[in-house]
Order: C-alpha cells, then sequence, then structure tokens
C-alpha cells in the first residue's frame, strides 16, 4: 500500500511559536538558555545534536523536558492552527486512498486532540508517538512492521534534518518541508528526496508516484 507518513509538529500542527514559548519557560527549571528571535534564526541552521550540545542542558533531563513540553502543550492544543493548506492536501490524498499516518515525538493526547478539534481525524490510519528525540527510526520501522506497509512505498514527510535522519536511517523516502523548524538550508544539507515549500507540492509527488509506480525523486 502507498503510504504518506508525517511528522507532526511544525508539519501539519503550527506549533513552533507555542513550543518556543514553553519552551523558554521551562529554561530555568531545566537549566538551559532561553532563546529570543536572532538565536531561534541560529538554531534553525543547526541539527538536533547541535542544538542539545549549545544548550548545555544534561541529556538526561531530555525525556523529561519534551514529557513537560507535551504537557504544557496539551493546554493550548485547540488553539493551535493547522499549516496553511494542509487540511486540502490530507483531504485530496485521503480521496485517492492514499494510506495516511504520523510519527512524532508529541504525545498521542495531543495529535488525537488536534486533529479531532480540526475534524480531520478520520484522515488518517495510525499514530505512533515517542518521547525519544532521536528515536524516529526506531518508531518509523514499528510503523511499518505493524502496518505491513512496503517501505519503497512510503514517504516520509517531516520538517526537521533529524526527520531525515531517521527516514534515510530505515531506508524510506523523504520529503523535507521548508514552512516548520529547520531551514532550507539546513534541510538541504541533509539531502531530502523532496524539498516542499507547500502542502501542495504533495500532490506532484503522488502524481508522478501514480504514472511510475513508485516515489521518485522529481
Amino acid at each position: 500500500m502507498t503510504c504518506l507518513i508525517f511528522d507532526f509538529d511544525g508539519t501539519i500542527a503550527e506549533t513552533l511559536g507555542a513550543i518556543v514559548r514553553i519552551l523558554n519557560q521551562l529554561a530555568p527549571q531545566f537549566g538551559y538558555r532561553p532563546v529570543n528571535a536572532e538565536a531561534l534564526a541560529s538554531l534553525q541552521n543547526l541539527n538536533t545534536q547541535q542544538i542539545i550540545q549549545q544548550s548545555e542542558m544534561a541529556s538526561y533531563k531530555v525525556p523529561f523536558l519534551i514529557r513537560r513540553l507535551q504537557t504544557e502543550l496539551n493546554q493550548e492544543i485547540d488553539q493551535l492552527e493547522l499549516i496553511e493548506g494542509m487540511e486540502t492536501t490530507l483531504r485530496s490524498l485521503h480521496a485517492q486512498n492514499y494510506c495516511l499516518g504520523i510519527v512524532t515525538s508529541n504525545s498521542a493526547k495531543n495529535v488525537h486532540r488536534f486533529l479531532q478539534h480540526h475534524n480531520i481525524d478520520e484522515l488518517f490510519r495510525f499514530i505512533y508517538t515517542g518521547t525519544r528525540i532521536l528515536g524516529k527510526s526506531r518508531m518509523l520501522r514499528k510503523a511499518i512492521r505493524r502496518e505491513a506497509l512496503d517501505q519503497t512505498q512510503v514517504v516520509y514527510v517531516g520538517d526537521e534534518t533529524r526527520d531525515i535522519e531517521a527516514a534515510h536511517a530505515v531506508g524510506l523516502k523523504v520529503a523535507a518541508v521548508t514552512w516548520g523548524f529547520n531551514s532550507r538550508r539546513s534541510l538541504e544539507a541533509h539531502h531530502p528526496d523532496f524539498l516542499l515549500t507547500h502542502p501542495s507540492d504533495l500532490m506532484q509527488i503522488t502524481r508522478q508516484w501514480h504514472e511510475s509506480g513508485h516515489p521518485r525523486r522529481l
């Protein structure tokens, strides 16, 4: 079955502003420096490991920070918006019988609540979540195995360099989106198979996918 698996934060949901605000509020408790707009722009050119190193936060605290972030984000989930153009694209892909799924570091509770709030929960066949910030390759393998997917017929869609790294580690094609966290320059340096500037660009990928029988670089 042909399948598009999506990251959630920054890819489907416009969460960057809320996440940055919450992380700045939690900075004193977890021992890292809050960021201003200039510092954020700089971080968007780095990969995840580099960001953690620059924060000078003890690595063992990261899973605890992620859980706390998820809890705080849940308080705002109903106020968060879909990425512009994403709903139309998702509904079109679903209507064309593409399998749609989500693999994310956010919580299942947050994702389900957001999808239900925007009335798009029925579009997704599965959701896999975890708190390991660098554990997406494991989650992708689990999704492929449990959903009985042919990995040659899967594209992962995400907004961070770690999404590209995770997909390539599993042997998946990956579409990097430029409207999320990492900068276009940073994404390009990690060599995604596709680079998207708008959700509707996914329709071009699926058109040639339908014609050729497998996703190819455009």
